[in-house]
C-alpha cells in the first residue's frame, strides 16, 4: 500500500481497545429508527429474563411451602406471559439487529467504494488489488457480524450482567460480596487477553489479504501460468500464504479459547461457592429456599452472561481489526483534488495543449525523473505524433494530462488554464483515450462502450459501434449488443477490443483525443480496420499520438521526438528523416525490421 510505513507502524503497535468500532457510529445513526427499535427489544428482552427468578422465588415461597394451589397456578401462569414477551423481544431484538447491521454494511461498502475511485493513482501504484478486495469483501463482512449480532449479544449481556448483578445484592447483600469479590479475577483476564486477541486477529486478517491478493493476480494471469507450465509453483505460493493466514488465525484461536476457558472456570467456581454457602443458611433457617433459588438464578444469569462476554470480547476485536483496515482505506487522501475555487475551462473549448518546462518524476521513484524540462504545444484541430525510445517520457506525458499526477516543475495548460486550477473532473471530461491494452468489462457490449458516455441511448451507442467499424463484430455475437463479453474481453480479438476503445472514445465526442500505441500488438488486418476507425475519431479533433509504427505517424501534423524527458527532435516525417538524428534511425530499424519481416513471409 502507498502508506506501508503506516500500516506497518499500526501492526506493530496496535490500539489496544475497541475505539475503531466507533467509525461505525455516523453509519449507524443514519437509522436511528431501527436503532431506537433494538434497544428497546432487547432492553425488553433482558428484562424480561431478569424478573423470572422473582416469579420462581414466589413459587417456591408461596406455591410450594403455603401449598396454594390458586396462587401456584397463577404464577405458572405469569410465566407463561413472560415466556411469550421474551420470545417476541428476542424476534424483535433479531429483525431490527441484523437488518441494521446488513444496511450499515451495505452503506459502509458502498462509502469504501466511493472512496477507492477517487484516490489517485499515486495510491494505485503501490496498493494490491486483492489486498483491497480483501477488505471491500472479507472486512466488511467482519464488521457485519459484529453490528448485526455481536454488538447486541455484547449489549444483551452487559445488561444481563449488571441487572443480575444489582438484583442479588437486593436479594442478599452478603452472598453478592462473594461474586463481586470473583469480578476483578474475571475481568482482568478477560481486557488483558482481549489485547492479544486483537493483535492476532489483525495479523490473520493481512497474511489473508495477502493471499487473497496473490490469488487475484494468479486468476487474472492464468493463460500465463498455464503457458509457463507454472500451475504447481503458483499453487504452492498461494499454499503457503493460506498456511500462513491459517497459522495466524490458529494464534487467534488459541488466545480465545483460553481467554474462554479462564472465565468460564471462574465464574462457575464462585457460583458453586455461593451454592455452598447459601445452601448452608437454608439449613440453618436463616435463609429461605425461594430466596436461595431466586439468589442462584440471578449468580447463573451474571456467571453466564460474564462468561459470554468474553467469547464476545473475542469477536467485537476481530471486527476491530477489520474496521481498522477499512478506516485506513477510508483515510487515505486523493493526492489530486480539485482546488477550493476551481478554475472554469472555457467553453467552447478548443483543445489546446500547452506544456511548459516540465519536470515530473513519479512518486514511487523520486530519483528517477521521467521529464526534464518539457516544453511543446498542440493546437486545436492539430494531430501531434510523440515518439521515442522506451523510457523517454511518452506515456508520462499522458498521464500529465489526464492530471494523474501533478508536475515536479513547470506548468500544463489546457486551453489556457493551469491544470493545477482545474476541477479534474471537469478537465477530463474533455478527453477521450484510447490506450494500448484496452479495458472490457465483465458486461455487455452495449454497457462497455457506453462506458464513454453512461447517459448515452441505446442509438447512440450503436452510432458510435459503426464508425467505430465495431457493429458488425458485435451484431454477429450470439445475443447482439446484449452479449456479455466476459472478464476483460478474453472473447474478443485484440482488433475487436480496440474498436470497442475507439467506440468509447466515438461516444465520449471530447475536444482532446489521446492514442496510447492504439496499434502497436495487431495484425496487418485489424489494423488496417483500427486504422479507418481511428480516421473516423481523429476528425476536429486535438489528437496526440503515441506510436512507434511510421504508418501511424505518418499523417501526423507533426512529430515530437523526446530522449530521456526532453524534447530532443521536432518536424515532420521527412524533415525528421533528413535531420538523420534519433527519428531517423528509429525508423531505419524499424524499415530493417519490416524488410526482414516480408522476406521471411
Amino acid at each position: 500500500m502507498r502508506d506501508e510505513d503506516a500500516a506497518t507502524k499500526g501492526r506493530g503497535k496496535p490500539r489496544r481497545n475497541l475505539k475503531p468500532l466507533g467509525s461505525l457510529v455516523p453509519y449507524l445513526m443514519r437509522y436511528k429508527a431501527m436503532v431506537a427499535g433494538a434497544c428497546f427489544f432487547l432492553a425488553l428482552a433482558a428484562l424480561t429474563t431478569l424478573s423470572l427468578p422473582l416469579a420462581v422465588r414466589r413459587v417456591i415461597d408461596h406455591g410450594f411451602i403455603e401449598s396454594d394451589t390458586g396462587l401456584l397456578n397463577a404464577y405458572f401462569g405469569m410465566l407463561m406471559v413472560l415466556a411469550a414477551v421474551l420470545a417476541l423481544a428476542s424476534a424483535g431484538r433479531y429483525f431490527f439487529v441484523i437488518t441494521l447491521g446488513e444496511r450499515v454494511v451495505a452503506d459502509l461498502r458502498k462509502a469504501v467504494f466511493a472512496h477507492l475511485t477517487r484516490l489517485s493513482p499515486t495510491f494505485y501504484d503501490t496498493a494490491e488489488s486483492g489486498e483491497i478486495v480483501s477488505r471491500l469483501a472479507a472486512d466488511t463482512t467482519q464488521v457485519k457480524s459484529a453490528v448485526g449480532s455481536t454488538a447486541s449479544l455484547f449489549l444483551r449481556n452487559a445488561i444481563l450482567f449488571l441487572g443480575a448483578l444489582a438484583m442479588m445484592v437486593g436479594t442478599s447483600p452478603a452472598l453478592s460480596l462473594i461474586v463481586i469479590a470473583a469480578i476483578p479475577f474475571i475481568v482482568l483476564p478477560l481486557v488483558a487477553f482481549g489485547r492479544g486477541v486483537r493483535r492476532r486477529s489483525r495479523h490473520a486478517q493481512d497474511t489473508l489479504a495477502a493471499a487473497t491478493a496473490y490469488a487475484s493476480e494468479a486468476i487474472g494471469a492464468m493463460r500465463t501460468v498455464q503457458a509457463f507450465t507454472s500451475e504447481r509453483a503458483v499453487a504452492g505460493r498461494f499454499g503457503a500464504a493460506v498456511d500462513e493466514a491459517f497459522g495466524a488465525a490458529r494464534a487467534s484461536i488459541k488466545a480465545r479459547a483460553l481467554l474462554t476457558a479462564i472465565a468460564i472456570f471462574l465464574i462457575f467456581a464462585s457460583v458453586v461457592a455461593v451454592l455452598w454457602i447459601g445452601a448452608s443458611r437454608v439449613t440453618a433457617g436463616t435463609l429461605s429456599p425461594g430466596t436461595l433459588s431466586q439468589f442462584l438464578l440471578y449468580a447463573v444469569f451474571a456467571a453466564g452472561a460474564l462468561g459470554q462476554l468474553s467469547e464476545v470480547w473475542g469477536e467485537l476485536s476481530l471486527a476491530a481489526g477489520a474496521a481498522e483496515r477499512l478506516a485506513e482505506l477510508l483515510a487515505e487522501k486523493p493526492a489530486i483534488v480539485a482546488p477550493a475555487r476551481p478554475a472554469a475551462l472555457p467553453t467552447p473549448a478548443t483543445g489546446r495543449v500547452t506544456f511548459e518546462d516540465v519536470s515530473f518524476a513519479y512518486p514511487s521513484r523520486p530519483d528517477l525523473p521521467t521529464l526534464n524540462g518539457l516544453s511543446f504545444s498542440v493546437e486545436p484541430g492539430e494531430t501531434v505524433a510523440i515518439v521515442g525510445p522506451s523510457g523517454a517520457g511518452k506515456s508520462t506525458v499522458f498521464a500529465l494530462i489526464e492530471r494523474y499526477y501533478d508536475p515536479a516543475s513547470g506548468r500544463i495548460l489546457v486551453d489556457g488554464v493551469d491544470l493545477t486550477q482545474a476541477d479534474p473532473i471537469d478537465l477530463r471530461s474533455r478527453i477521450a483515450l484510447v490506450p494500448q491494452d484496452t479495458t472490457i468489462f465483465a458486461a455487455s457490449a452495449r454497457d462497455n462502450i457506453a462506458f464513454g458516455d453512461p447517459g448515452a441511448s441505446p442509438g447512440q451507442v450503436e452510432r458510435a459501434a459503426r464508425q467505430a467499424l465495431a457493429d458488425g463484430f458485435v451484431t454477429a455475437l450470439p445475443g447482439g449488443y446484449d452479449t456479455l463479453l466476459g472478464e476483460r474481453g478474453v472473447t474478443l480479438s485484440g482488433g475487436q477490443r480496440q474498436r470497442i476503445a475507439i467506440a468509447r472514445a466515438l461516444l465520449r465526442d471530447a475536444p482532446i483525443l489521446l492514442l496510447d500505441e492504439a496499434t502497436s500488438a495487431l495484425d496487418a488486418e485489424s489494423e488496417v480496420l483500427v486504422q479507418k476507425a481511428l480516421d473516423e475519431l481523429m476528425v476536429g479533433r486535438t489528437t496526440l499520438v503515441i506510436a512507434h509504427r511510421l504508418s501511424t505517424v505518418l499523417k501526423a501534423d507533426r512529430i515530437l521526438v523526446l530522449d530521456h524527458g526532453r524534447l530532443a527532435e521536432e518536424g515532420n516525417h521527412q524533415s525528421l528523416i533528413a535531420k538523420g538524428g534519433i527519428y531517423a534511425r528509429l525508423a531505419r530499424l524499424q524499415f530493417e525490421a519490416g524488410r526482414l519481416d516480408d522476406a521471411a513471409e
